[in-house]
């Protein structure tokens, strides 16, 4: 029996073996989602086990983060050194769960809106557009674009400066929980309309609730994804001599 190390496969065995067709493993390697093939004398491409690892691994991430991320991130995840690669996927965990705080906050927010709509706001408890710039996550030019479309509106203290109430709070946050669930301004615009002219929350919170949905079924693909990507970074190891299994 060979040793599965140094078996080699046709174009046609790798898509029988991961569940692709021949010209989806030739896209996928064209895009750097696998290393490039050998070539063997007669010209025909030869793969390893290397590349059935990797296109596992990218399958898994695409169910995770959906098939255009997941090739974005695959050639770093294949090329880069495993110190960086290690580093990116520890970034996917942590921006799943920052998005999924913006969620939650923005909920929050919601709730609060309405539960407190007859209170008086206290000027102090006002934010600038750095604080909430940095609240949100976001960038200060992203507030400043939104109130420019109308997704936001802050109070004014000086021709310079902004100030963002209960109220501008609450729609920042609102807008990137949307913004950041895929939904463009047109769509958040409508949205926020529907709360300011009717006060009807619902489709916000069943909108949000929806995400925070999406957001889990991510984290547990993640998970599911992992196994893949041990293989697939344990095979990098292996080839700068070093061991997955830590010092004791």
């Amino acid at each position: 029996m060979q040793n599965p190390q140094v078996t080699t496969f046709t174009t046609v065995q790798l898509g029988r073996l991961v569940g692709y067709s021949t010209q989806q493993v030739r896209d996928l390697e064209r895009l750097g989602v696998i290393p490039v093939a050998e070539r063997g004398v007669n010209g025909y491409r030869r793969y390893r086990m290397p590349h059935a690892t990797a296109l596992r691994a990218y399958r898994a991430m695409a169910v995770a983060l959906g098939p255009v991320p997941a090739r974005r991130l695959m050639p770093v995840l294949t090329g880069a050194s495993v110190e960086d690669a290690a580093e990116r996927v520890d970034d996917l965990h942590a921006e799943l769960a920052r998005e999924r705080s913006r969620v939650r906050e923005a909920l929050r927010g919601l709730e609060v809106a309405v539960a407190e709509a007859d209170d008086v706001f206290a000027a102090d408890d006002a934010m600038t557009i750095g604080e909430l710039a940095q609240a949100l996550g976001v960038r200060s030019s992203a507030l400043r674009h939104w109130e420019r479309e109308g997704l936001v509106h802050p109070l004014r203290g000086t021709a310079s400066t902004r100030s963002y109430g209960s109220v501008a709070i609450t729609e920042a946050r609102v807008v990137a929980a949307l913004r950041s669930g895929g939904y463009g301004i047109p769509a958040v615009s409508r949205i926020l309309d529907e709360v300011r002219t009717h006060g009807r929350t619902g489709e916000v919170q069943r909108i949000l609730t929806e995400r925070l949905g999406d957001l889990t079924r991510r984290s547990v693909a993640l998970l599911g994804a992992a196994g893949h990507l041990h293989d697939l970074l344990a095979d990098r190891f292996a080839e700068e001599g070093l061991s997955v299994t830590p010092d004791r």
